[in-house]
């Protein structure tokens, strides 16, 4: 198969992390629609959200093993029907628990069957310009806001919550399955295909690869930038309503941060190949931390565009270099299984932020504090990155996660 089929699997990666990731985080633009419709409490919409969380971060190590194994093809081929068929059923609840149970947990366990099988499987393909390839399918989650987020919106105003959750699942069977077929494994290069002849029966080390330094600062980090950025992420719509700004115009901030999170993937992604992924992690898990707290200070439509481009291409910019340092630290054969494994404690990271602001919300009627914590563990996140080991350069020495 031709190598430059490889842009073909970053095109069909950033399709599905648009299409999944989008209809997942679009419960931020339903979440006021559904409470007023059902009068469910805002913390009990949001922790639909946190499931999605918990459940996508199991799901996440599972699914990326199984694509280590049977190959990433099968693993999205999955997760789409799967996606459709719990947005549909989600559209059909009529009480809080079935709700949290369909949307929370299977919308959660098909967003999962995309991201760690996707992007493991784009650094495969790529030896140059990997940075550049995993920040192109991670940049599906910043086209997101400015696609599935205003047709939500959109969808919600002419047909009502109930109508527009069903539109979106049936979308995602069209567009997902299609997109899934093209999915195929890397085609192994000299190198490595003499590396599986070498280790070919050599059991994988993985107690040793999950106690080893380098992981460790991996998950740790990918753990506190997401808890970081989740709360203010998915509250920012009815923060910026609360403060005044329309409904719709709320949204366009969404959007715009997702417009900023796709140049800050393409920039930090570049910028990565050329200085390394240490220090771009730590500038933009600073930079997030900053805007965050920067968000206690904007009340105008105006400064939260500002803002929404500063914190958007910096969260946007550091999420897909986790998976370059993850193959760096253990080499091809697990990658999908490590990095699966540190997206699952980015996902309990994400799991806090949804429920832990919807009920400073409902105890306080402010977020004031939601950004106050969000900054504190952003700054924590970076002081975590600077400890990352350094990254093995020689060719003669094996990865970490390949060792005996």
């Amino acid at each position: 198969m031709s190598m430059s089929y490889r842009w073909v699997i970053v095109g069909a990666g950033a399709l599905m992390t648009c299409v999944a990731l989008g209809a997942m985080f679009s419960l931020a633009i339903f979440q006021e629609p559904i409470a007023t419709a059902t009068g469910w409490s805002h913390v009990g919409i949001a922790s639909a959200m946190t499931l999605n969380f918990l459940v996508m971060g199991v799901g996440g190590f599972l699914w990326g093993a199984a694509s280590d194994r049977f190959g990433p093809r099968v693993v999205v081929l999955f997760g789409a029907a799967l996606l459709g068929l719990a947005l549909v059923l989600s559209s059909r609840a009529t009480t809080l628990l079935q709700f949290q149970l369909t949307y929370g947990i299977l919308v959660g366990l098909a967003a999962s069957t995309f991201f760690a099988p996707m992007m493991a499987a784009t650094t495969a393909w790529f030896d140059k310009n990997r940075g550049l390839a995993v920040s192109l399918v991670s940049a599906g989650m910043g086209v997101a806001p400015m696609t599935i987020s205003p047709f939500a919106r959109w969808l919600i105003s002419a047909y009502e919550w109930r109508p527009a959750m069903l539109i979106i699942g049936i979308g995602a069977w069209a567009l997902l399955l299609p997109a899934a077929l093209l999915v195929r494994r890397a085609p192994a290069t000299a190198g490595e295909a003499a590396t599986d002849v070498s280790t070919e029966g050599a059991p994988v080390a993985l107690s040793k690869v999950f106690r080893s330094p380098q992981f460790i600062v991996l998950g740790l980090t990918f753990f506190a930038c997401c808890a970081a950025h989740s709360g203010p992420i998915f509250h920012m719509v009815n923060y910026a309503t609360i403060c005044g700004v329309a409904p719709m115009a709320a949204v366009s901030i969404y959007s715009v941060e997702g417009l900023a999170g796709l140049g800050g993937r393409l920039f930090y992604g570049t910028l990565a190949d050329r200085v390394g992924v240490k220090p771009v992690i730590v500038g933009g898990l600073l930079v997030q931390a900053i805007a965050l707290a920067g968000y206690l200070f904007v009340s105008q439509l105006s400064e939260f565009y500002m803002l929404a481009m500063i914190f958007g291409s910096a969260y946007g910019g550091v999420m897909p270099l986790y998976a370059l340092l993850a193959r760096e630290y253990f080499g091809p054969r697990i990658i999908g299984t490590v990095f699966g494994a540190a997206t699952m404690l980015s996902s309990l990271g994400m799991a806090f932020g949804p429920l832990v602001g919807g009920w400073i919300f409902d105890t306080f009627q402010n977020y004031s504090w939601l950004f106050i914590g969000s900054a504190m563990v952003g700054l924590a996140a970076a002081a975590i990155a600077l400890a990352f080991p350094p990254l093995r350069r020689a060719e003669s020495e094996p990865a970490l996660g390949l060792s005996s």
